[in-house]
C-alpha cells in the first residue's frame, strides 16, 4: 500500500500483515493532542519512498518513541513505537484509498499512564 503526506513530498510503501483491522488510537497527551488513528505494523515492512530528507523528527520524555513529519505540508506520517521499536504505527489518513471516517469504533490504547511511568 502507498502512504504519502499531504503535498506528496513523503511516501511510504507498507505492507501489512493483517488486512486494515488493527487501528487504535493512544491515550498519551502527545498521541491525544495530535488526534491521529494509527495501524501498527513491522519496521520491515516500511519502506521510505522517497522524502528522507523532507522528514522532521520529534521525540519527548524518554525519546525512544521517533514521531516522524513532514516537513513542507507538516503532515505526520508514521513513528517508531516506544513499547516496541520493531513495530511502528502509520497515520491512517495518509494511506491511499483509505477514508479514516469510514471507521467508526477505534479503540483506544493504553499510553497515558505508562508516560507517567516513564517520567518516574
Amino acid at each position: 500500500m502507498k502512504a504519502t503526506c499531504y503535498c506528496g513530498t513523503v511516501e511510504l510503501d507498507i505492507t501489512l500483515a493483517n488486512d486494515i483491522t488493527d487501528i487504535n488510537r493512544c491515550t498519551c497527551s502527545f498521541c491525544n493532542r495530535r488526534g491521529a488513528k494509527v495501524v501498527t505494523l513491522f519496521a520491515e515492512d516500511l519502506k521510505l519512498v522517497r522524502g528522507e530528507d523532507h522528514l522532521t523528527l520529534y521525540q519527548l520524555g524518554s525519546k525512544t518513541a521517533k514521531h516522524y513529519f513532514c516537513k513542507t505540508c507538516r503532515i505526520y506520517t508514521h513513528h517508531q513505537k516506544r513499547l516496541d521499536c520493531n513495530e511502528i504505527g502509520v497515520n491512517i489518513a495518509t494511506i491511499e484509498g483509505l477514508h479514516p471516517q469510514g471507521f467508526e469504533r477505534i479503540p483506544w490504547v493504553e499510553g497515558m499512564n505508562y508516560a507517567s511511568e516513564m517520567r518516574s
